[in-house]
């Protein structure tokens, strides 16, 4: 025993049992404690951790951008088929411009070709006519002042000159307006002589005689046999009488007013 364990004040106080198994309990609550934790925590350690809440999230992306990419690539095919389509149209109005403008460059070229026969032909026909005029002048002039009418031929020239005056009328047969080829049939008619209706007959009815040589009482024509358009009656003196048009009615005119082109003999 110590020399101061009689003192009081220098004993360590004894531990009742009851505070011992106390404090065991708690060092064992603790150790057990932190040996599930330790358990707890070698489990953990032991098994992988797998993030699984990104995966949709990557799916999701992964999805949109393969439907974006399949637009774009719908909206380049659409494009491409609208611009084929464009280009199409381009080349088949271009051609059919083309087209056009060839057609229109042929039908120019007919119409000046035809202006030019018919300038030509107008021309030609003019020259004739002149030609044609001096010489029936000259003709005509030449055998009436050797010849007069006389018998049947003065008795047509006499009936035609009592028309004039009287208005032109197609069809026009008497008595007080006429056509050409109706004054003419009335006028032969007063010597018995029963010519055709149109002047396209009376042009071959009888003997073709040439312009110069002719007679008072022949017939004249415009126009070639058979398909005169106009017809007459030769007086002499160089003049004819006929029924003309609207305008002038049954008129005498001097050959040279309007030369004809033929004459037959019917007298």
């Amino acid at each position: 025993m110590s020399h101061t364990a009689h003192i009081r004040s220098h004993r360590k106080p004894r531990r009742s049992a009851s505070t011992i198994a106390m404090r065991a309990g708690v060092a064992s609550g603790v150790l057990g404690t932190l040996a599930v934790a330790t358990a707890a925590g070698s489990a953990n350690a032991a098994e992988p951790v797998t993030q699984t809440l990104e995966l949709p999230v990557l799916t999701g992306d992964l999805a949109a951008q393969v439907a974006q990419s399949a637009q774009a690539t719908q909206q380049a095919a659409a494009n491409y088929q609208l611009q084929a389509e464009r280009d199409a149209a381009a080349s088949a109005a271009a051609k059919e411009a083309k087209k056009d403008l060839a057609d229109a460059k042929a039908e120019a070229k007919k119409k000046a070709e035809a202006a030019r026969k018919a300038a030509a032909e107008r021309a030609t026909r003019a020259a004739e006519r002149t030609t044609l005029s001096t010489t029936s002048s000259s003709s005509s002039s030449d055998s009436t002042s050797s010849s007069t009418a006389t018998g049947s031929a003065a008795a047509v020239i006499a009936f035609v000159k009592a028309q004039i005056g009287d208005a032109y009328v197609s069809g026009g047969t008497g008595p007080n307006s006429w056509d050409c080829s109706g004054l003419m049939q009335t006028a032969f008619k007063q010597v018995g002589v029963d010519l055709p209706r149109v002047s396209q007959d009376q042009s071959t009815f009888g003997t073709q005689v040439s312009l110069d040589n002719l007679l008072p009482g022949d017939i004249v024509y415009w126009g070639s046999a058979g398909s005169a358009y106009h017809v007459a009656v030769y007086v002499g003196d160089g003049m004819f009488v006929g029924a003309q048009n609207p305008s002038t009615g049954v008129a005498e005119k001097p050959m040279s007013y309007d030369p004809p082109t033929g004459a037959v003999r019917v007298l």
